[in-house]
């Protein structure tokens, strides 16, 4: 990707980043400082529609997680739930783009809805679980403003930080595996086994499997969009069977991929703006406590990563990371949790799929601001995501899980001290089916072991008093 260079002309304006652009282009050229960047407005639409298409299927697949949450004994809405998703992400890329101005997109990280659906919701109305979201969300914004982020972000070990990653990998792959059916819960036997009673019966979980297999194929070919085209594939296949009869509509087990009405909808906004704050008593303060802290964790590491590793493939972050208009990208993904806690999408950040807009020839938030509006469109297409079976969505869970593992090959495993941590971490998030956990495991263990080896004072300050609050939440039973 090359950089064409800008002849400099005698009236120019301030760039937003101490250098200087040449005027007399547009007002779109100005404000997002095309030119300035090497690019052109329709790199920048072409991106963008690259971006979206890359991670469309955060639509399906953030419902997905979130309405299997059993609320206080109850499912929530679907069509609310893409309602939501379609909106948060929309806000929060818009919001990237036009303020931010740099090309990444925004949506629901999977990572935070996987904590809200097993460790949230389940045991608090739902208004209080998205002021759990907005609270964690306020406290990311307060991190960053205050410079503490970054002092948090070199506290905890690099090997730790990757665990936590793999960790929730495996924990989303579970929660896919579960959902198609293909794993299911042990009866007289193991805790889990296969599919039902130990084999795999029904047509969805054949769907399931070769949807994985396909996308996995695509991805192996390198085929631009492989997700989202893999979920396309299966949809398309699951409602021809469907229609003609080979799968009946009650083997799905939940909505059939079967069209009602249009394919255009009004969004159902049933769940905007359901925040209480307070009411958390019932799970005790302590876990409160460890669940924000996960919160934050689950939102936390990955940001400042992918926003760095975007910037410098666009040629704006230089090789320390430093990059125009960082604390503000950072800031806004943020307050991305806020805002996914006040539209019911749970917590918003940055998607590593806006390289791939990236890779179009986007540098401006141009690119995020057409991104976004494509999020806004899907508002009125409901009843076309809705078409998706929950099989299939789930094949994508699987693969995100999968591709959360890669962070495998920087751990050094032969040393003890690293190896054990991000062992008990990554293996602990999916057998407990809890997130604080593996994380909590983690950093005992570290603690733990460097003490042993006589090497006490290498853990940070911060890292002794996590290990102290983790211990106190294990003995006091709110691990649960």
């Amino acid at each position: 990707m090359t950089q064409s260079t800008v002849e400099p002309k005698t009236v120019s304006e301030d760039a937003g980043d101490g250098s200087r652009v040449p005027a007399g282009r547009s007002w779109l050229d100005r404000y997002f400082h095309i030119t300035h960047r090497g690019s052109t407005v329709a790199r920048e639409v072409r991106g963008g529609v690259t971006t979206f298409m890359a991670m469309a299927y955060i639509l399906l697949l953030n419902p997905l997680l979130l309405g299997g949450a059993d609320v206080l004994g109850h499912k929530l809405s679907q069509p609310a739930l893409i309602t939501a998703t379609a909106l948060a992400a929309a806000v929060t890329t818009l919001a990237m783009g036009i303020i931010g101005k740099v090309p990444l997109a925004l949506a629901a990280g999977l990572s935070v809805a996987g904590v809200v659906s097993t460790q949230v919701a389940p045991h608090m109305t739902w208004p209080q679980a998205m002021g759990m979201c907005v609270v964690y969300g306020a406290v990311i914004c307060l991190l960053v403003v205050t410079g503490v982020r970054e002092v948090i972000m070199n506290a905890i070990p690099l090997a730790l930080k990757h665990g936590i990653t793999m960790g929730i990998g495996l924990f989303i792959a579970m929660i896919g595996f579960v959902n198609a059916g293909f794993v299911g819960k042990g009866e007289g036997g193991g805790p889990v086994t296969l599919g039902t009673g130990g084999s795999l019966t029904g047509w969805p979980v054949v769907l399931f499997t070769v949807t994985l297999l396909l996308i996995f194929m695509l991805q192996a070919r390198k085929v631009p969009g492989a997700i989202l085209l893999g979920i396309v594939v299966g949809t398309v296949i699951s409602v021809v069977a469907t229609a003609t009869g080979l799968i009946d509509e009650r083997a799905w087990g939940g909505r059939p991929p079967v069209l009602d009405g249009g394919v255009v909808s009004m969004p159902d906004f049933s769940l905007f703006g359901q925040v209480e704050f307070g009411g958390w008593e019932q799970l005790g303060y302590a876990a409160v406590g460890m669940i924000v802290f996960t919160l934050v964790l689950a939102g936390f590491f990955d940001a400042m990563a992918t926003i760095i590793a975007v910037g410098q493939e666009a040629r704006l972050a230089d090789a320390s990371g430093r990059m125009p208009g960082l604390n503000k990208a950072l800031f806004i993904d943020g307050a991305g949790g806020a805002i996914g806690g006040a539209t019911s999408a749970s917590g918003q950040t940055v998607f590593i799929e806006s390289a791939t807009g990236v890779g179009e020839g986007a540098r401006t938030g141009l690119s995020a601001s057409v991104t976004g509006l494509f999020f806004a469109a899907c508002l009125f297409f409901t009843p076309l995501t809705q078409l998706v079976p929950g099989q299939v969505a789930s094949a994508a869970l699987v693969v995100i899980g999968a591709m959360m593992l890669q962070n495998a090959r920087h751990v050094d495993w032969a040393d003890w001290s690293v190896a054990v941590p991000v062992f008990l971490t990554v293996v602990l998030m999916p057998f407990t089916y809890t997130i604080t956990t593996g994380v909590g495991a983690g950093v005992i263990a570290y603690c733990a072991i460097k003490a042993a080896q006589g090497k006490w004072r290498e853990p940070s300050v911060l890292m002794w008093v996590l290990s102290a609050v983790f211990v106190f939440y294990f003995a006091t039973g709110t691990g649960h």
